[in-house]
């Protein structure tokens, strides 16, 4: 058989330049040396350090490099003029991971200008398009200008990182929004066969298998024969020739057939030894439930780290290890690979454990109350199959309607934004995390860095952008997928109840309101059609208090006048066994009553009874379900409306965000300052940065001394404000930095004397002064984002000023945070009224404030070197918004090169 390896389709051609003079255009053929070696010779110093970094090139050897071309892994493009043809321009394309490839020009200096790099970039990427090449990447020096602006007139959504000396440039080789949206739904239908491998297995292994019930090897082999397996089961054990009645194999090697899936329990110092073999049988996926890797110490994680390797190399998908399995309850597969004592009922809940103990007690949760499981996986360490894998699986699997997470960590938070959003707009997704801790409050140099690191405010914010529910506990989760399970999300906040005790239904309506619903008056219509057979004693209010010799065909007529009111979104049914009206009889008539809703609204019940939950709310048709106490349905109910409510907002993680501002240029900044590595800006330094992305300041005065700000402040009007710059002035208003009030030039230069004074001789150096005019009317914000290690750019908005700690006033959003983000922030904050015309004041430009909000978020989020950037104040006045003072710390970012890359650059 041959195999057609495809080419990379690169015409001849002329082509005009912007002089209108033509040039020849071809691709570069392996005997073009000669011809890249004179355009290289030809080149002036700066060109050639500009392009190879260096003005130190050996140009024979680099020109033999540059047309070592395939078509596959490498190809190029070679511009030619004249006759006979000179060389005035070169391309290269190189590979450097599946789907990506790094790109580089050359261009003679009399040929700079005319627009010849960007016509090359047009046809590679069009060829590297028929490649599956899907992005591509270039290494540029910030005094590179030109080549930097051929990027940024493209016309493709470029996306920059700055490095000390170095900006990274990535962009898809396909403009449209199209083209994006492919390429993300190739990464998730990848992860969700990488997942397809671990849960829909023809042929399972056991390696570790025992005879010994009991133990986890006896245990995992019993629960696949006990699930009966939908294929066949191979125990390994060198050690036994049979376990449980079926006959054993020594080695995975031995095995006659073909397995798919090996689920590994031997102790961890034979797991690489067995895992090779797996990979020499040509398994496609392990589940490996042994633990004493990276949770165990350095030991561990080097193990942990070989093994990983070892998948990665052999193309082998794992879950774990230290995992307690997974588990498919489709009738066609019918899969326990895990060593939990019961097999969880069918049903449409994928439900996701990073704790494997936890995950015993969410199977026996799930069973007594009814809820059935599509799949389960308990991903312990989480070294290959991931939360997010999971995701873009049970986004995809017909049989998953509903989605459950217990979280401890996040791996790739942005890709779990990316996915959740697209996957929260069909199928709900409840997690619980546990919380992070202070103890990075006491590191953080900002307001805006104490106020992230002080809370969990960075998964709220994730959770809440991306339509996930979280819940505080276990019990509140198990609650609220009872709920969305088996009733429709609620259209509105409006809720009904209906009791037959008045005492806890107070408790229920004051939990609603205290969690956002409304129990609001009913109509006069639906009250006098309850007065119709309830008796006078009866309230015919919300709730309605039907009273103890309340019957069941008075709860079943009952729900039917509520629901047919229009005014109510969601029905609370609570029921308190009296003498005489029994449960089950109630229970039967709510699910009746269910049954026959005039339109689709959530109704659940609270039985408050020592018997538990009865039988007759459920059937096959129709389930309804019930709370053990009044406060429970309130929180489940704000939860799903909470869901509800997202789903009509449009969410921008849909689409690639376009920077608001000069990213290139910005980009070019960032890396000519990180060569001085990591610090903080300063105040001249911070200013042109907001004013690239079109952020508003106040009008500002840098000055070397006193004399210099009493010079400068000349003019700037009849108040001013006089504030030190230095290292260690970071909280300038505590260390008596800022003076305000200042009514001219020598009160100006006085202040600066004395404060100069004041704060050397207290040990902080002053290297400079800034003057402003006072603003003294307007409302004061602070503003400002953090570079989270694992979340991404963290934006925050909050009351401004001093008093932005003492209030804590403050709204949290990831990033990218639109307009639309923006205003929602400012709505979510106490002190938001003040912004709206509090007790009479004028209504400030809110407007404004969102603008500046979404350019902010924008600037650090294309800029990751840009680790943190505050605002505080921010000034919001009728006529704009205007950052009075703001600081900014840069740092080299973490790396992101997908690994195997490697640049051409340089």
């Amino acid at each position: 058989m041959i195999l057609q390896v495809p080419r990379a389709v690169l015409a001849e051609s002329d082509i005009v330049l912007r002089d209108g003079s033509t040039l020849q255009l071809r691709p570069v053929a392996k005997g073009d040396a000669a011809l890249v070696r004179e355009l290289l010779d030809g080149l002036s110093a700066n060109s050639l350090a500009t392009r190879f970094f260096s003005g130190a090139v050996d140009t024979e050897r680099t020109a033999e490099l540059l047309v070592q071309v395939d078509g596959d892994h490498a190809f190029g493009l070679l511009a030619l003029h004249g006759s006979p043809a000179r060389p005035a321009a070169h391309g290269f394309c190189v590979r450097t991971s599946p789907g990506r490839a790094e790109v580089a020009f050359t261009v003679a200096d009399g040929f700079q200008g005319q627009g010849i790099a960007s016509i090359i970039l047009a046809q590679m990427a069009e060829a590297a398009r028929g490649l599956g090449i899907e992005m591509f990447e270039a290494t540029v020096l910030p005094e590179n200008g030109s080549m930097l602006e051929v990027f940024a007139g493209s016309g493709y959504p470029v996306h920059t990182k700055s490095e000390p000396g170095l900006v990274t440039v990535q962009f898809p080789t396909e403009i449209t929004a199209d083209a994006l949206k492919r390429f993300r739904d190739r990464e998730e239908r990848a992860a969700a066969a990488a997942v397809e491998t671990i849960l829909h297995p023809r042929a399972v292994a056991v390696i570790g298998a025992s005879r010994q019930r009991g133990t986890i090897g006896g245990e995992l082999f019993h629960n696949l024969l006990a699930a009966e397996f939908n294929g066949p089961v191979y125990p390994i054990n060198s050690s036994a020739e049979v376990i449980q009645a079926v006959p054993s194999y020594p080695s995975i090697l031995s095995v006659p057939g073909p397995v798919d899936l090996a689920v590994i329990s031997v102790p961890s110092a034979r797991v690489i030894d067995v895992a090779r073999e797996c990979a020499e049988k040509e398994v496609k996926a392990l589940i490996v439930i042994s633990a004493g890797f990276a949770e165990s110490g350095e030991r561990g994680r080097s193990r942990q780290v070989e093994l990983q390797r070892l998948c990665n190399d052999s193309g082998m998908r794992m879950v774990g290890p230290n995992c307690m399995g997974a588990i498919n309850t489709a009738a066609e597969v019918r899969m326990n690979a895990t060593f939990a004592p019961e097999m969880p009922l069918p049903g449409t809940i994928g439900f996701l454990s990073q704790s494997g103990a936890l995950g015993l007690a969410i199977i026996d949760t799930t069973r007594s109350l009814g809820l059935g499981l599509s799949s389960f996986v308990s991903v312990g360490n989480k070294a290959d199959i991931s939360g997010n894998d999971l995701l873009s699986y049970w986004g995809h699997d017909p049989r998953t309607k509903l989605i459950a997470l217990y979280l401890e960590s996040f791996g790739n938070p942005r890709k779990f934004a990316e996915i959740a959003t697209r996957v929260s707009q069909h199928k709900p997704i409840v997690a619980v995390r546990s919380g992070r801790g202070r103890a990075g409050a006491r590191a953080a140099a900002s307001h805006t860095a104490s106020l992230v690191a002080t809370s969990d405010a960075t998964v709220n914010a994730l959770f809440r952008q991306t339509g996930v529910l979280r819940t505080e506990t276990l019990s509140d989760m198990f609650d609220l997928l009872s709920l969305l399970a088996t009733q429709p999300l609620p259209r509105g906040p409006r809720v009904g109840i209906i009791t037959n005790a008045g005492g806890p239904a107070i408790l229920c309506a004051d939990a609603c309101e205290g969690n956002s619903l409304e129990v609001m008056e009913l109509s006069a219509n639906t009250r006098s059609q309850l007065r119709r057979f309830l008796p006078p004693e009866a309230s015919t209010g919300n709730p309605v208090d039907m009273i103890a010799s309340a019957s069941a065909d008075d709860y079943r007529r009952a729900i039917e006048v509520l629901a047919a009111d229009p005014s109510v979104d969601a029905l609370i049914v609570i029921f308190i066994p009296p003498l005489v009206t029994r449960p089950e009889d109630v229970a039967r008539a709510i699910r009746e009553a269910a049954g026959s809703l005039p339109r689709p609204m959530p109704l659940v019940t609270v039985f408050m009874t020592t018997s538990g939950v009865p039988d007759e709310l459920r059937s096959e048709e129709v389930q309804v379900p019930s709370f053990p106490f009044p406060e429970n349905p309130a929180r489940a109910l704000a939860a799903a409306l909470r869901l509800s409510q997202w789903r009509q907002r449009p969410h921008p993680r849909e689409v690639e965000p376009t920077p608001l501002g000069d990213e290139i240029g910005v980009a070019a900044r960032l890396s000519t300052w990180l060569r001085g590595g990591e610090r903080w800006l300063s105040s001249a330094e911070t200013l042109t940065l907001l004013d690239a992305y079109g952020v508003r300041t106040v009008a500002t005065v840098v000055a070397s001394d006193p004399e210099e700000a009493a010079l400068k402040a000349q003019g700037l009007g009849p108040r001013l404000v006089l504030k030190a710059q230095g290292p260690t002035l970071l909280h300038k208003t505590e260390l008596g930095a800022v003076r305000l009030g200042l009514s001219g030039p020598d009160e100006v230069r006085r202040a600066a004397l004395e404060m100069e004074a004041a704060l050397r001789a207290s040990g902080h150096p002053v290297e400079g002064f800034v003057v402003q005019p006072q603003l003294d009317r307007g409302v004061e914000l602070l503003v400002g984002a953090v570079r989270d290690r694992q979340f991404g750019t963290v934006v925050a908005c909050g009351a401004g000023g001093t008093a932005v700690e003492l209030l804590q006033d403050t709204s949290v959003r990831l990033a990218p945070v639109t307009h639309e983000d923006g205003r929602e922030m400012l709505e979510e904050l106490t002190t938001f009224p003040l912004l709206d015309g509090f007790r009479g004041a004028p209504l400030v430009d809110v407007t404004a404030a969102v603008d500046l909000i979404a350019r902010l978020a924008s600037l650090a989020d294309t800029h990751p070197a840009l680790a943190e950037i505050e605002c505080n104040p921010v000034t919001v006045t009728t006529e704009g918004a205007f950052v009075v003072d703001a600081r900014a710390r840069i740092a080299v970012p973490a790396p992101d090169l997908p690994p195997g890359a490697k640049r051409i650059s340089g």
